[in-house]
């Protein structure tokens, strides 16, 4: 399955190829590497070299270049979201586009989400784990979802909630927390509270606010078996993101299928791509599986 990203009104890619992609956020243009883009351009080198912002990557030796008179941070409005772009010194910028069609998977099923006994309008508990800068947070709490918006990195959040007043959603029911995901999930099982959604986009590597540490291969099981726990009885949905090197998608396919077993849903996996603007090409984004209750 292939979720694809086409042009919006203030993003779209304009090109790809040589380890790079060249992208518009608002009125700016960014150049950026890109391991995936392992072809040629299709733009010219004039065209490229118009970009009013360029991450050079040297050795261990980050940098931007930004012309002069040009923010080093702005903001765009995408997903019906308003959302703050800032250029980091890991080559992120605060948002990842291509997420863009699972915020409107989400958002159907939370705007259609009810009661199965009689039928009254609930508002759904979803957990963001691994949230960043809150892009399906606020997604989610802007259909009507009560969220919790959990990550290590106190900046993140800080973003996440400047995002949040952007797009209108202060006041919304978000709980923000800078937590250490696994030691958070251990102490919500220990109070009793269950969830109805999970999100998650779990890194390769990283470290809590105290220093915690995180593996990937050695962490994951166990933050699927603490999902779990968490469940409430009639679950909405569950969205595992994937970013890091070397796995498939449908890795994540089978750790939902074996976790939802017991319920009435269908899981579904694949690639989240960005489709350039002029010639169509796909440029590989990242990795999905999610599984969704059976009506």
């Amino acid at each position: 399955m292939i979720l694809k990203t086409t042009k919006q009104k203030e993003y779209e890619l304009l090109d790809s190829g040589d380890g790079k992609k060249l992208e518009r956020y608002g009125e700016y243009i960014m150049s950026r590497p890109d391991p995936e883009a392992l072809w040629k351009r299709n733009l010219t080198d004039k065209e490229w070299e118009g970009a009013d912002l360029e991450f050079i990557r040297n050795g261990t030796k980050n940098k931007w270049i930004i012309k002069d008179g040009i923010l080093n941070n702005w903001d765009i409005n995408y997903g019906n979201l308003k959302l703050n772009i800032k250029p980091t010194s890991f080559k992120h910028i605060g948002l990842f586009p291509e997420q863009l069609s699972s915020w409107e998977w989400m958002s159907n099923l939370i705007t259609n989400f009810q009661l199965p006994i009689n039928n009254e309008k609930k508002k759904p508990a979803v957990l963001n784990l691994f949230a960043y800068t809150g892009g399906a947070t606020l997604a989610c709490a802007k259909a009507g979802a009560e969220v919790a918006h959990v990550d290590s990195s106190k900046n993140a959040v800080e973003w996440a909630r400047k995002n949040a007043e952007l797009s209108g959603l202060k006041d919304a029911p978000i709980r923000w927390l800078i937590e250490d995901v696994i030691l958070f999930l251990k102490r919500e099982i220990k109070r009793g509270r269950k969830y109805d959604a999970i999100i998650m986009d779990p890194p390769a590597f990283g470290h809590g606010p105290k220093d915690e540490l995180w593996k990937i291969d050695e962490d994951f099981l166990n933050l699927m078996d603490l999902c779990k726990e968490l469940l409430s009885d009639d679950p909405l949905f569950i969205l595992i993101n994937g970013y890091t090197a070397g796995y498939s998608s449908i890795v994540y396919q089978n750790n939902l299928m074996d976790l939802m077993k017991e319920y009435k849903g269908k899981v579904e996996g694949g690639e989240l791509v960005i489709e350039e603007t002029k010639s169509k090409r796909l440029l590989p984004s990242g990795i999905f599986a999610r599984w969704s209750r059976s009506n």
